[in-house]
């Protein structure tokens, strides 16, 4: 039933960019001192959002023509800084605010799913 809602679908693709997003952020802090590493992130959650709206064209194979091709709205891309002399462009307060966004973006899914079920099991006349 809650699947089908186009809010908790909208919920559950937020967390799992938020989760991804930790992922790739956790990668970069870990080879902080790695030599010539470079820093990775997702697009941001609205633009993956706004390219995999439902009657949006997209690019299903290689032999398709037009359309956005899934893999750019989930594929990390390298982030643009200062690189340090061995060539590394980890920094760890940018990383730390990178974090506490997606963090926000997770609580605001988590956030919109338990509200839009507490609306439903008002309407049902369930607490």
């Amino acid at each position: 039933m809650f699947e089908k809602l186009q809010i908790t679908a909208m919920a559950q693709s937020m967390a799992s960019h938020a989760g991804a997003r930790m992922g790739l952020i956790a990668q970069n802090v870990a080879n902080a001192d790695t030599p010539g590493f470079k820093a990775m992130d997702l697009p941001s959650f609205a633009e993956a959002y706004r390219a995999a709206e439902p009657g949006a064209l997209r690019q299903t194979r290689v032999g398709h023509l037009g359309g956005l091709e899934a893999e750019t709205l989930t594929t990390p891309r390298q982030t643009s800084g200062a690189e340090a002399p061995n060539g590394n462009s980890v920094s760890l307060e940018e990383e730390m605010v990178k974090a506490a966004s997606a963090r926000q973006d997770h609580e605001m899914a988590l956030a919109i799913y338990r509200n839009t079920s507490d609306i439903i099991r008002a309407s049902l006349g369930r607490k």
